[in-house]
């Protein structure tokens, strides 16, 4: 019977086939270790000399790293065995010996890695790491739609900047200019006034040189967008998602954390609601830190937003921005409009902002002001405030980075773990 080995639990003690890698082995004279893999998940062989063939006992022997094979064994429970299963190998059918596998079991520095990413992803610490994307992912999906919210995927090449700004990557669309996406915000803007509730899940695009382990130049974001949603709702919806994918983690993933060294219990912590602190403050509790240079009016970097989440022991908003450090679409808060109604949601443990949301501006006359303000006058951008002049209603919505989200989730020190072929700097490659 063939069978994967994320499904041997429903077969102990009968005999299965399992196509597979070999991740390393090692032999205590008579009996062979071999450490398997078939990419849905890892599990030990057992093969005992005087138990097989002598032929299969010389096909295990040349096995060696990442060499391709069908195994053939019978499944037993094994506690002991970080699967909870062992497989008691009877036959073995090589498909292929590899030879000089170029990633061993010894120390590898980050560049080599980096160069070797396509053969790196084999490895039991990356396969954890992308199953919690992956289960991420599949939580996103399972979270929106239980909520009434449908799918709608924005272009990748546009016509203009979401947020007014010049960090893009410009090429010739024909004989015209476009820009590789940074945000599908302002066509979700367009789909929510179309469906009520919609949300995208995409890759974007930043042409900002960075190097720090928080930044990708390619990354993937979710964007949901809520018509006739406010700020106080659009939080409490923020922090039910993060919850949901916590705790979606947590039930599913196990293993994978454990792999990884997590600290689970301080997920565990990770409930709605979370706490909230306004921009004004942050400062004074940045000030209290001994932040003595930041000003009202100041953005936060990474060392401002660690600061600020050392004092928590969940995800933190901080909302009211000033205007002037927000974009052009955010909306002011009636009662002091010289901030704006929105949140940064700041991960604990140093990971800095994994969400940026707001209530967007639904007055015609406004927005059109806010054009000028930012130099937008041109055609490109009309869409986006015909949107304000047929059936404007309130609405809300934000960007959770999914990167940020598995980094931290996962507790890793650079975000480049997180996708499958990251974009640095200076990495195009492979």
């Amino acid at each position: 019977m063939k069978t994967t080995i994320s499904q041997v639990y429903r077969h102990v003690g009968e005999e299965v086939t399992i196509g597979a890698w070999l991740a390393n082995k090692r032999s205590s004279g008579k009996i062979q270790f071999l450490q398997l893999r078939d990419g849905s998940g890892f599990i030990q062989g057992v093969l005992v000399k005087n138990e097989v063939p002598e032929s299969v006992w010389e096909a295990a022997e040349s096995l060696t790293q990442e060499s391709s094979l069908y195994v053939t064994g019978v499944v037993r429970e094994d506690r002991r065995a970080p699967s909870g299963y062992e497989l008691t190998v009877k036959d073995i059918e090589i498909i292929q010996i590899a030879r000089d596998y170029p990633i061993t079991p010894k120390e590898h520095g980050v560049d080599f890695l980096m160069d070797h990413r396509h053969l790196w992803l084999r490895s039991r610490r990356q396969h954890a790491i992308l199953r919690v994307r992956n289960e991420i992912i599949r939580a996103t999906f399972n979270f929106f739609h239980e909520k009434g919210f449908i799918k709608i995927d924005p272009p990748i090449l546009t016509g203009s900047s979401a947020e007014g700004t010049t960090e893009l990557f410009h090429i010739k669309y024909f004989d015209r200019d476009a820009y590789l996406s940074q945000s599908g915000q302002l066509y979700m803007e367009a789909a929510a006034m179309a469906f009520g509730k919609v949300f995208s899940f995409g890759p974007t695009f930043r042409a900002e040189k960075s190097k720090t382990r928080r930044h990708l130049i390619e990354f993937w974001m979710i964007e949901p967008e809520m018509a006739f949603v406010e700020h106080e709702e659009n939080l409490e919806i923020q922090e039910q998602y993060v919850s949901h994918l916590v705790e979606s983690v947590l039930a599913h993933c196990r293993t994978e954390l454990e792999t990884l060294g997590r600290d689970v219990t301080k997920l565990e912590n990770v409930k709605a609601p979370f706490p909230r602190i306004t921009y004004d403050e942050a400062i004074k509790l940045l000030k209290e830190k001994g932040f003595d240079d930041i000003e009202w009016g100041d953005d936060f970097g990474a060392p401002h937003e660690t600061a600020i989440a050392e004092s928590f022991d969940k995800p933190v908003f901080i909302t009211h921005y000033p205007a002037k450090i927000k974009a052009f679409y955010m909306k002011p808060d009636p009662e002091r409009e010289e901030v704006v109604l929105c949140d940064d949601l700041i991960a604990p443990e140093g990971y800095g902002e994994i969400i940026g949301g707001s209530q967007r501006i639904d007055d015609y006359d406004l927005l059109k002001r806010r054009y000028e303000e930012h130099r937008l006058t041109g055609p490109e951008y009309q869409w986006y405030l015909e949107l304000r002049q047929y059936g404007s209603v309130p609405h809300s919505g934000f960007g959770l980075g999914l990167e940020r989200t598995v980094a931290w989730i996962c507790g890793l020190d650079h975000v480049r773990e997180t996708i499958p072929f990251p974009r640095l700097l200076n990495r195009l490659y492979p």
